[in-house]
């Protein structure tokens, strides 16, 4: 089974990229979800995450999401910290879901595939690009935020230039039917490469 990465930039439209292969028969794997569930679930994560953020971590035993927002994204070393503590278990996850899928390729959806080193682990990687006015547009749409905050995240991420070297495939998603022809077009060639 080929596993295809699938990435971008914060606001880029990785999860309408996402539908649009799944909506093909593709099993997709978006790590971001699966790693909040974990966040939530894991005992273990719990544990550490409490011990590295202190007990406002979880309010009600319920992740404190803009509590953690506010200190990953104004200090990276505890960005890192966290990272390493969901991460591993996020690899553990998705190698056991790999393992129940009988499609000839899935994708998996990491908005900091090439940050983490994941990329290297896939056989094609496909990344979403638009143009930062657009995703921040989206994005203040999407999650009620403030610029400041859209440009911490940004920061911490891989230019879409960066991105765009150690890609396979590039979707430039602008609008959605433009979109879904690329998805396509992308979809027949993934079938056609690996003559699945």
């Amino acid at each position: 089974m080929m596993i295809v990465g699938l990435t971008g930039g914060i606001g880029s439209g990785k999860t309408t990229v996402a539908k649009l292969f799944e909506s093909y028969g593709v099993p997709v794997y978006i790590a971001d979800e699966e790693a909040k569930k974990l966040m939530t679930n894991s005992k273990v994560i719990k544990r550490k995450l409490i011990h590295l953020f202190d007990s406002q971590a979880y309010i009600d035993d319920v992740l404190n999401k803009p509590y953690i927002a506010n200190i990953i994204f104004n200090n990276k070393a505890y960005l890192q910290k966290m990272n390493a503590i969901v991460h591993p278990k996020v690899a553990r996850h998705f190698e056991k879901w790999v393992l129940k899928q009988k499609a000839p390729y899935i994708i998996k959806e990491v908005a900091i595939l090439f940050e983490n080193g994941g990329y290297k682990a896939c056989d094609s990687v496909i990344t979403v690009v638009a143009p930062k006015e657009v995703r921040i547009k989206r994005l203040l749409e999407r999650d009620h935020t403030t610029v400041e905050k859209i440009e911490a995240i940004m920061s911490n991420q891989w230019t879409d230039e960066q991105k765009v070297k150690h890609s396979n495939y590039v979707i430039n998603n602008l609008s959605f039917e433009d979109t879904e022809q690329q998805v396509y077009k992308i979809h027949q060639q993934i079938m056609e490469k690996f003559k699945i």
